[in-house]
């Protein structure tokens, strides 16, 4: 992905400056800040960051990405830590098969070795449905009736 592009994670910063450093390899400050570029990740396809940034404990000997949504908007509802351990609940818009959905997590995090790993979370879903004069959850800033509706 080119560096200057808007990060996929939605913090307004650009990629090189928001998640590439994580998915090159510099641990994420926060648990905030991982789960961001876990986000993104899933938007790039990086399936070894996701892999490496999931603690041993609870990571899944593989990750079939047969089956990926576009995801197209997060939003971080809550995001906390304290000591060794943090906690972030968000929500991901993502578009499939023409419907509109979400996934809303509150995702445990923990610290082992100044570096941060996905632990667990419990994922809810749900379909999306934007009014005609909602934002558009595609991103765009449009309104639905004007974007994606049709």
């Amino acid at each position: 992905m080119d560096p200057q592009a808007p990060c996929p994670c939605g913090t307004g910063r650009t990629y090189g400056e928001c998640c590439a450093p994580a998915h090159s390899g510099t641990p994420a400050p926060s648990p905030e800040a991982l789960m961001r570029s876990r986000y993104s990740a899933f938007v790039l396809g990086l399936t070894d960051y996701l892999r490496q940034s999931w603690h041993p404990s609870t990571r899944p000997a593989s990750l079939d990405r047969g089956d990926t949504p576009q995801w197209t908007g997060l939003t971080v509802l809550s995001s906390t830590s304290d000591g060794d351990r943090g906690q972030v609940h968000f929500r991901a818009i993502y578009r499939e098969s023409g419907q509109w959905g979400y996934l809303e997590e509150k995702s445990d995090f923990v610290v082992e070795d100044g570096r941060w790993y996905y632990l667990s979370g419990n994922p809810q879903q749900g379909v999306l449905k934007p009014g005609r004069n909602d934002r558009c959850p595609c991103g765009s800033g449009r309104k639905f009736k004007s974007c994606c509706l049709s």
